[in-house]
């Protein structure tokens, strides 16, 4: 179960002296949690920047990549960095925009990495599907996540070990603490999995594969949305598995698998192995995945033939 301390971001100098983080040293689940409601307060703040403007007149543009950006997701990632640099001095930081500009040339052992806006698109669009995304990687696995739902005024957060929990925010100008305007904190744990499955899958990047595995499947229910918020559908027990089997960045996908885990479910390559972080020199390159509530049904799942 998570414990909160009293650690906020008006405490970043003192939480710097006190624990001394600096690069290479390795972030375990027992430190993750002593700074976890300092990165929720970090990530609340950029759930907040995101609502600042409206949807319809936000500055956006086409990167070279042929996604869209948006000045909502370059606020939110520089108040995050900002954040982590103070809460975690040394450690490297691996945010999506920054990363589309230069990749640092190594990595240690811990670092974070950030997804500031997940789901630009369903912003763009106007629907509330959108998050803020913050994860902890150690030894190429996501120990600790965050991710904020700006729109419908949620936060999940788990820590690998340690449990997942659902927080309501009540999100300001961007000047709000969560920890002081939470409320309704809920545990959350996966559930078994039923004999007909609920299934959630991707708005914008459903492909052919997925949609030939999700045929073999047996299917009750199927969510259809944007960002990794499909993740905390699986973490609170509403959905079974989330398959997407084209490629993707570690940083839209570290934070969701972290709560998962955190809440009894897993994440596996499209193969059944396990998904590596920090792939560097891959450029966070993700080609694929399976994540499910119940890890027990992975025996059971159509076979998946490596591209």
């Amino acid at each position: 179960m998570i414990h909160r301390t009293r650690a906020t971001a008006k405490d970043w100098p003192r939480t710097r002296v006190l624990h001394g983080v600096t690069g290479g040293l390795d972030i375990t689940p027992q430190l993750a949690e002593q700074h976890l409601d300092a990165l929720t307060d970090i990530v609340a703040r950029a759930a907040a920047v995101t609502l600042a403007t409206p949807f319809h007149s936000v500055a956006r543009r086409i990167k070279t990549d042929l996604t869209p950006v948006t000045a909502a997701d370059e606020a939110s990632e520089a108040l995050i960095v900002d954040g982590l640099a103070r809460l975690l001095p040394g450690l490297p930081v691996i945010a999506e925009e920054g990363a589309a500009r230069k990749l640092p040339p190594s990595l240690g052992s811990s670092f974070v990495i950030v997804d500031p806006l997940d789901g630009t698109r369903e912003f763009l669009a106007g629907r509330d599907e959108f998050t803020v995304n913050v994860a902890i990687i150690t030894g190429g696995v996501p120990i600790a996540g965050l991710i904020a739902a700006p729109a419908r005024g949620l936060l999940w957060r788990g820590i690998v070990g340690r449990g997942a929990e659902r927080l309501h925010l009540r999100l300001g100008s961007g000047q709000t603490s969560v920890l002081a305007k939470a409320y309704g904190r809920t545990p959350i744990h996966t559930r078994p999995a039923p004999g007909r499955l609920t299934v959630a899958t991707s708005r914008s990047h459903l492909d052919e594969n997925t949609e030939d595995f999700l045929a073999r499947l047996p299917l009750a229910k199927r969510y259809l949305c944007g960002s990794s918020v499909k993740f905390c559908y699986l973490a609170q027990g509403e959905a079974d598995i989330y398959p997407r089997l084209s490629p993707t960045r570690e940083w839209d996908v570290a934070a969701g698998c972290a709560i998962l885990a955190a809440a009894g479910g897993c994440v596996t390559t499209p193969q059944g192995g396990p998904l590596p972080f920090g792939r560097l020199k891959q450029k966070f390159l993700v080609p694929g995945f399976i994540a499910m509530g119940d890890p027990s049904i992975q025996g059971s799942l159509p076979a998946v033939t490596a591209n």
